[in-house]
């Protein structure tokens, strides 16, 4: 069964704040929650489907579900990290084909900025986790797991930290014209260059921020979504993947977007060439390039030739970019992006981006999203959306 035309996200929401030092997680869950039915044009009544991950407090769905005084026949609580927002778009559409539900509801939220949370921490060793024997002793953070991987494509590649730098450039140019961005100022190269190395050779510009906040998306079936007074956002394709160690056989140099992109695209029934826009998950440069070239936008070795001068920014790039200005200046809420990925790929397909970065013609886009850690182990989902 395909996916492609059974459902519609409706309702995308994300929330204003990025520190919430006066809200629970939970509360931030309803907020977003209440803007994204309110965007749809339904109610918590009609909501009869819920999604959510790890970023949920409580457990698994049942905590919120209960919070939300949510009636629901179905429930989904799958965890790819960051990756799982795009996912869930993928079951609800498949949940709504099977008729086992008609309205479902996603949301995210958290507060690591007002928990001073970030990558450059050792990560907590989960005891009974089978990595944690061989890797935990090393203590391996966010950060330097992603360095691994682009010192490994500079290896191989000849890819160079100016190129890496040009990502960064192309979303602040993106975030300066977002007024809930954290980051507004427009960089340089040069900038990024100049900036701290947090972890060779990922420089201070080169990571994400860190902040709170969150955001929701309501899928429907298309009948209701045709009922609606919403421009129509269609659900085309859909991939998932897991990258892991592979029994020893390591190779850094690809993500697990290498499947979970083709495998949307020909559920969509089309290629990367027909895409006008790409939410591509940015916690890291390193991570956006590599998923440049994994999804097919350009050979495997060449995404630093591909992002370089300037070819990401709207209004003048081949691939206009996390036009809201990405994780990397505007939010990356729960320390997992791939929601807001999704958000903004559904504002350009509506056309309601800022009109300084609204891509004419918008009928095509692509979100991806990461979730773990791209030097060990992580997964990918990745989704083709179409305006009608």
């Amino acid at each position: 069964m395909s996916i492609n035309g059974r459902a519609y996200i409706a309702g995308a929401y994300e929330h204003p704040t990025r520190k919430a030092p006066d809200k629970s997680v939970a509360q931030l869950h309803a907020e977003v929650a209440v803007g994204a039915l309110t965007d749809a044009g339904l109610t918590k009544d009609d909501v009869d489907g819920y999604f959510c991950a790890g970023d949920a407090p409580g457990l698994g769905p049942l905590a919120m579900a209960d919070y939300l005084n949510l009636d629901l026949r179905h429930l989904d609580s799958t965890d790819l990290g960051g990756a799982s927002y795009l996912a869930h778009v993928a079951h609800a559409a498949q949940a709504i084909a099977m008729g086992h539900c008609n309205v479902a509801l996603i949301t995210l939220a958290g507060r690591p900025r007002s928990a001073g949370h970030s990558g450059t921490a050792a990560r907590p060793v989960i005891a009974d986790a089978p990595d944690s024997p061989w890797e935990a002793p090393f203590g391996p953070t966010t950060v330097n797991l992603y360095a691994l991987c682009a010192r490994r494509h500079m290896h191989e590649f000849g890819t160079t930290p100016e190129q890496l730098a040009w990502i960064k450039v192309a979303a602040s140019h993106h975030a300066q014209h977002n007024p809930h961005a954290m980051l507004r100022d427009v960089v340089s190269v040069d900038d990024v260059l100049a900036s701290p190395v947090i972890a060779d050779p990922l420089h201070r510009l080169d990571c994400c921020v860190v902040s709170d906040g969150g955001g929701a998306l309501v899928v429907v079936r298309p009948e209701i979504a045709r009922s609606l007074k919403r421009p129509l956002v269609r659900v085309m394709g859909a991939g998932e993947a897991a990258k892991g160690q592979r029994g020893g056989e390591v190779d850094l140099t690809w993500s697990a977007a290498r499947r979970s992109g083709p495998a949307a695209f020909a559920e969509a029934g089309v290629t990367p060439a027909d895409i006008k826009y790409a939410s591509i998950y940015d916690s890291f440069t390193i991570t956006v390039l590599m998923q440049l070239e994994d999804l097919g936008f350009c050979e495997k070795g060449q995404g630093g030739r591909f992002v370089a001068d300037g070819n990401l920014i709207a209004g003048s790039g081949r691939l206009p970019f996390n036009t809201d200005g990405g994780g990397l200046c505007n939010n990356h809420p729960a320390n997992r992006g791939g929601m807001t990925k999704v958000i903004e790929a559904v504002r350009q397909l509506r056309g309601e981006a800022h009109p300084a970065v609204q891509v004419g013609n918008c009928d095509l886009a692509v979100a991806t999203g990461i979730g773990g850690l791209l030097g060990s182990r992580h997964g990918a989902a990745t989704l083709v959306l179409g305006r009608e």
